[in-house]
């Protein structure tokens, strides 16, 4: 398999709540087993982009996306493409820890019950939460509740829950943001690890987090409309070092936003 080939790759994308055009006209592609980050300005539609990856955006009354987002040679926003099983193979990991009110076993094994998993769950649990770097903090205390992990070992275990149904693909919406320095660091090195086996899409404000532990990145900018768009994407080092745009040199050197 080609290492860089497109896991995803958006094409005249445009997303709307009701009337109101958030995103308009995207095109770009995210490479396979690389982390991609998406920055810009608070309100330039950098969530509602990523949420469109898995059509989380379906949840939201209104919500209504205009042109193609490919994944797997097939196009997502079709009626027809179950979006169950798309959220199993493009997970999801949300700006705050939100393990369920359950043990710390139970949230790994959730998602794989849901589906269907008929393997050993006790194995499952045990790498995912390996993968997640997290075990050797919990393996004996796997009957705990969640809720009693700190901040960002709540992080860690929601990754885990979501390695644990196997997807491919893995969004993180500022992942970091309500965490520490410490905890942040953490789950940015579990990040790169993680990124030798799974595509990786974060959005985060944060752009040392961005240009520490992304390979490529997309800098989303408004219009005079509100509605965002991508005006640049390319090699993360280059966007930090040589952006294209002036708004994106701006940005990033923090003249601007």
């Amino acid at each position: 398999m080609d290492k860089d080939a497109a896991a995803l790759t958006a094409q005249g994308l445009s997303l709307y709540y009701g009337k109101f055009r958030a995103v308009r006209d995207v095109n770009l592609a995210i490479q396979r087993q690389r982390i991609t980050a998406i920055i810009g300005p608070s309100g330039c539609g950098k969530s509602t982009m990523l949420r469109s990856f898995n059509r989380m955006n379906d949840f939201i009354p209104g919500a209504r996306a205009e042109g193609r987002i490919l994944f797997g040679g097939r196009d997502i926003l079709e009626p027809t493409v179950d979006p169950v099983d798309l959220r199993r193979r493009i997970g999801m990991v949300f700006q705050k820890p939100n393990p369920f009110p359950k043990s710390i076993y139970e949230n790994v094994a959730w998602g794989a019950r849901v589906h269907g998993f008929t393997g050993k769950l006790d194995e499952l649990v045990e790498t995912s939460l390996r993968k997640a770097a997290l075990w050797e903090d919990v393996k004996d205390h796997l009957s705990d509740g969640a809720l009693s992990l700190a901040g960002g070992q709540q992080q860690r275990l929601c990754i885990a829950r979501a390695l644990a149904v196997e997807p491919e693909v893995i969004l993180m919406d500022e992942p970091c943001s309500a965490l520490d320095p410490i905890a942040t660091l953490k789950i940015e090195d579990l990040m790169r690890q993680l990124a030798m086996d799974y595509t990786i899409v974060i959005v985060t404000h944060n752009m040392q987090q961005a240009a520490r532990v992304s390979d490529y990145s997309a800098m989303m900018m408004m219009d005079e409309q509100r509605a965002g768009s991508v005006i640049e994407m390319g090699p993360t080092k280059m966007i930090f070092t040589r952006p294209r745009d002036p708004r994106t040199e701006d940005y990033v050197t923090g003249r601007f936003g």
